[in-house]
């Protein structure tokens, strides 16, 4: 079957002239289980298949296998049963690269699958992987993979001195871009001298709608989905996360331990849901569209309110109904937060734990790269329009300051 959309890695295998640059060198692969070819073949079968010296892999957070469920847990070197190479982890002793796992290849292929959000470590890998390269010579490429969540732009931007596993640069939350183009702009951004190229997409228009033949707002729909990560399990999930990750750094819960994670605006035993969507449509109703959202019940079988019946909110940012340029959901996800903190001022709603390696910090402050969020939510005096202007004008200079790295 042809496919109206060739990924990077499909480009790759495809082009004789870009397999000849490979050869003759040692080449690293990074990867994950949603690292496959059009026909669904990893990336490192097919790259040794087609004669590739791929001597080493990389897996970064939930490893090469994505084996790991829960968020933050960590993994370990191993050996590859198949093909006795070094699997090195990038979230486990280290998740910057070392020298000695640089020096285990001349060209890194970096073919991971991003979700279009900040806070999605991937994109921070990237970039140490960028600047590692730099000291040491190397070249990486970017086979790049469609941004699923399209080109629309949200959040307020991470203040400098906020940086994170979980916020590598100044960006909003919900950034835009595909991660081929991401590189450009860390290159750029940071002054990096490295060999940097991206093996573009070919027929990737994001902004076609979802009727469309070939594209779906982001991810075409000739493509099948194949978790990046154990709890992205869906392009709903996708479109919903830039909102939802927040509830991380939360009391309530966000799915984990459900068959659909970090698809809610929220879940908990002790709160009212309807109740909370009639006010966040009463308080900022602009901020509600595009996005179906229903009532439900679950009953998480392990994390936040495990073994507890939550009522909550789902979201369905798909079918006939979603409105693609609408749908904002960092913007409902703050609001479900303004919501619940109007209705149940006492509640306790901020969760203090060590989130993502940062010790000294709210996750809730982690996740949104400063305290502004958290302040507008606390705020009894705030109102929605405050929030979106902070955020309108971090938009604006962002899609100014990436225009000239998009490669679509």
């Amino acid at each position: 079957m042809t496919h109206s959309v060739a990924f990077g890695i499909d480009r790759l295998l495809a082009d004789p002239v870009l397999l000849d640059k490979l050869k003759g060198k040692r080449v690293a692969l990074i990867a994950h289980p949603a690292s496959v070819t059009a026909d669904l073949a990893h990336s490192l079968d097919a790259l040794m298949e087609a004669g590739v010296n791929v001597t080493s892999a990389f897996g970064p957070q939930h490893g090469l296998k994505g084996d790991k469920q829960d968020n933050m847990v960590e993994t370990a070197d191993e050996t590859d049963a198949q093909y006795g190479i070094p699997v090195f982890s990038l979230y486990g002793e280290v998740r910057r690269p070392t020298g000695q796992m640089m020096s285990s290849a001349d060209v890194f292929l970096f073919d991971l699958q991003d979700l279009g959000c900040r806070i999605y470590t991937f994109v921070t890998t990237l970039l140490y992987l960028l600047e590692e390269a730099a000291k040491g010579g190397k070249s990486v490429w970017v086979l790049d993979r469609p941004n699923p969540a399209g080109r629309p732009i949200e959040g307020t931007m991470l203040i400098p001195g906020h940086e994170s596993f979980v916020g590598a640069a100044p960006m909003p939350m919900r950034h835009g871009l595909t991660l081929g183009e991401m590189g450009h702009f860390f290159v750029a951004h940071f002054g990096l001298d490295v060999d940097y190229r991206v093996v573009a997409m070919e027929g990737w228009r994001p902004d076609e709608p979802s009727g469309a033949v070939a594209s779906g707002y982001g991810w075409p729909k000739d493509r099948i989905w194949i978790n990046p990560s154990p709890n992205a399990a869906s392009v709903n999930m996708a479109r919903c996360y830039a909102g939802t990750v927040m509830i991380e750094g939360a009391t309530v819960s966000e799915g984990r331990g459900t068959t659909r994670p970090l698809e809610v605006l929220f879940g908990a035993p002790d709160i009212d849901a309807e109740g909370v969507w009639k006010l966040m449509r009463q308080m900022a109703p602009e901020w509600c569209g595009g996005v179906l959202v229903r009532d439900c019940w679950f009953e998480p079988t392990f994390h936040k309110h495990a073994g507890k019946l939550c009522n909550g909110l789902m979201m369905h940012a798909e079918g006939p109904d979603y409105a693609h340029e609408l749908f904002r959901p960092w913007r409902l996800q703050a609001l479900a937060f303004k919501a619940i903190r109007t209705l149940y001022p006492d509640y306790e709603l901020w969760r203090d734990f060590p989130y993502e390696y940062e010790l000294d910090r709210l996750a809730i402050d982690v996740i949104n790269g400063g305290p502004a969020l958290r302040e507008w939510v606390d705020d009894s005096g705030s109102a929605p329009r405050d929030l979106d202007q902070a955020a309108a004008q971090d938009e604006a200079l962002w899609a100014q300051t990436v225009r000239e790295h998009l490669l679509y």
